[in-house]
């Protein structure tokens, strides 16, 4: 398999008319799907909504015209969430545009090594705890705009043990609107698919949420409220680097590449069992990481391959890369034409999608089939990565992770070899 190939050269070889139109329509659909997630992942990253579109635009459009999948989406995901929130407070916006450069170099270098393949050496105990720990760490984050509260000028946490000491200490600023707001968007989102499995629940609890805060009685917080709102295009960002600030930022840079590789070769190996096809995984880091430095260099987050936005591409219809590039250019108008209308859509109702993504994320299923089926060392892996994920960062719980795994499995030899060399 070669290096770089990207899959648009292959499709064309085959490609029929009769494919561009089912390209473009799911296309359509999988924008409607990312526009309310990528506005909402934004905010919960501590980003400006517009930041979100930027990321799924450039993403979306550079990772699908030079990627090796056919059919992967490419945008913010939730699993950015916690450490682009950290970077934020203490780096500011530069600092994450820095580390998201930086991040999207690795990954070229990780595509150029040919060490897409190594993916697959990361334990799944491991992928599970830190999917399960960053679902509990998006919930605990959303609970302030979920309940509404209100916190004194000055102060935040990065820490999610501290958002939820926040969260306790302030509960008597709770608003029962906002509650009623968030409640409201959560039905809709739980029964929706029953209703209609082509139009996404998040748009519908969105457009709703919208107009019930337009009663004059209602109370909540909304995205205008807190952003101003725009509608312009990305523009070049060139941010200040310096050998301290790169130091600072390298254990981040090396997560955010390490976590979107993951999550984009995961999404690439569902979407090939979907469409019986077999993706060039270093060309998809190769793609990933040109992405990833233009958004850098744009003013978005980072991004990754979405799994569930993916899937929803192949079952509305998608077949090539072109649906991942029309899905992008949708996004473009949305933001160029609609954006100001972004600032009526209510805090409540953004927590109440992001409880749902948690939820769906979670992988809980999987976690309990972990604890009841597999060994100690497994387990303990699990909870160890689970836990030090909600408690301190995803730094942390991949590394001590990886090292607790493959120490036990370097113990587990030596006594193997031993009880090997007195039997003969």
């Amino acid at each position: 398999m070669r290096l770089f190939e990207p899959k648009i050269i292959d499709t064309f070889k085959t490609y029929k008319p009769r494919n561009y139109l089912s390209d473009i329509i799911a296309g359509i659909i999988v924008a409607i799907i990312a526009l309310p997630l990528s506005i909402a992942l934004a905010i919960a990253s501590g980003a400006t909504p517009e930041m979100g579109l930027y990321t799924a635009i450039i993403a979306g459009f550079f990772t699908a015209f030079l990627g090796g999948s056919r059919v992967n989406i490419t945008g913010p995901t939730a699993a950015f969430a916690t450490i682009v929130a950290g970077i934020i407070l203490t780096q500011g916006f530069d600092g994450l545009f820095l580390a998201t450069i930086m991040a999207g170099i690795i990954l070229i270098l990780m595509g150029v090594l040919r060490l897409g393949s190594l993916i697959k050496y990361i334990p799944h105990t491991i992928t599970i705890g830190f999917t399960s720990g960053i679902a509990v760490t998006l919930v605990i984050g959303q609970l302030k705009d979920f309940l509404g509260l209100t916190y004194p000028v000055g102060e935040t946490a990065i820490e999610t043990i501290d958002k939820l000491s926040l969260v306790i200490k302030n509960i008597s600023t709770i608003n029962f609107w906002a509650i009623i707001i968030g409640l409201i968007g959560l039905t809709i989102l739980i029964f929706w698919p029953k209703v209609s499995k082509k139009i996404p629940g998040s748009l519908i609890a969105v457009l709703v949420g919208s107009l019930v805060c337009l009663i004059p009685a209602i109370t909540a917080n909304t995205i205008g409220s807190i952003y101003t709102i725009s509608s312009k295009l990305p523009s070049f960002k060139l941010p200040e680097i310096t050998i301290e600030k790169i130091l600072a930022l390298l254990p981040s840079a090396f997560t955010i590449a390490l976590l979107a590789g993951i999550e984009s070769l995961l999404s690439c190996v569902v979407s090939d069992k979907m469409i019986e096809d077999k993706h060039n995984s270093n060309t998809e880091l190769i793609a990933l990481g040109t992405s990833n430095l233009l958004v850098g260099f744009f003013g978005g987050i980072p991004a990754t391959g979405a799994i569930a936005r993916t899937a929803a591409n192949v079952k509305n219809g998608g077949k090539s890369p072109i649906s991942g590039m029309i899905h992008a250019i949708v996004l473009l108008l949305v933001l160029v034409l609609l954006m100001p209308l972004a600032s009526y859509i209510p805090r409540p109702i953004i927590a109440s999608i992001l409880f749902i993504v948690a939820y769906n994320m979670s992988e809980w299923r999987e976690f309990l089939s972990v604890i009841k089926t597999k060994k100690w060392n497994d387990i303990l892996v699990l909870i160890l990565t689970f836990a030090l994920t909600v408690i301190f960062d995803l730094v942390k719980a991949i590394a001590v992770g990886l090292v607790v795994h493959y120490l036990i499995v370097f113990i587990y030899r030596i006594i193997e070899k031993r009880k090997t060399s007195k039997e003969n």
